[in-house]
């Protein structure tokens, strides 16, 4: 299972949120590119890039954060975060991006999100279901949807997507424990092919290896770290272990 820190970007600066609520925001570190070094020298190999300026904003803000730590380290990030059009997508993948995640251009131009699957492969297009009560949230969370979880994810795999990331909003920041049975389910109604990555609640160590047995194919770590909950040295430990 990979193991996928998050930064989450504000204004340039590395911040995290409960249940996506932007009144929540705590500002971690002014420097991103900081935070990024930090995880790859304790042999982090991927990265998972949140403009929460962007999905407010409806466009792609943060791409020089993107850009910086695509440059200056050899992390491979996936990047979220007001993509809602082709050029948008153009500027995150000039910018540095490995692959993009797109959650509410998914669900509000199916046919746009379906077209980067083709054009991009799915190795480089990962679905964004963020859901609350297994409703997908969209807008950076601040609008609900009429689409249902599994129908959605269900949709989107006919339509070759392979990566998934699902967050629990509900549990998201709070370090209350992701959402095992969420994930358990979404993979015994899945194909074979699917990748699901968790996302959010994540609170201990011991709670990764019960998400890889579950089938997960990533997890995405935030709070946990920032809060000293889970040591990038435990992490180390996990990657070179190869849980």
């Amino acid at each position: 299972m990979r193991i996928i820190p998050a930064i989450d970007i504000i204004e340039g600066k590395c911040v995290r949120l409960s249940k996506g609520d932007y009144s929540t925001k705590k500002i971690y570190n002014e420097d991103p590119l900081e935070v990024a070094k930090e995880f790859e020298a304790h042999g982090i190999q991927y990265l998972h890039l949140v403009d929460l300026d962007g999905a407010k904003s409806k466009h792609i803000v943060n791409y020089k954060v993107l850009e910086t730590i695509a440059t200056k380290t050899n992390l491979k990030i996936d990047f979220g975060g007001g993509l809602k059009s082709d050029k948008d997508l153009k500027i995150a993948f000039e910018s540095g991006a490995n692959q993009i995640t797109g959650g509410s251009i998914a669900v509000k131009d199916p046919e746009l999100f379906t077209s980067w699957i083709e054009k991009y492969g799915n190795d480089k297009i990962i679905l964004g279901a963020d859901a609350d009560n297994e409703n997908i949230a969209i807008s950076g969370w601040q609008e609900a949807s009429e689409e249902k979880l599994l129908p959605f994810i269900a949709k989107y795999v006919e339509r070759g997507i392979e990566y998934v990331i699902c967050t629990d909003i509900s549990k998201d920041g709070m370090l209350q424990g992701p959402a095992f049975e969420l994930y358990d389910k979404i993979i015994q109604n899945g194909s074979k092919e699917l990748k699901l990555i968790a996302s959010g609640g994540i609170s201990t160590f011991g709670e990764l290896p019960k998400l890889a047995e579950i089938g997960c194919e990533g997890t995405i770590i935030g709070k946990a770290i920032y809060e000293g909950k889970i040591s990038l040295k435990q992490l180390e430990k996990l990657i070179i272990n190869d849980i």
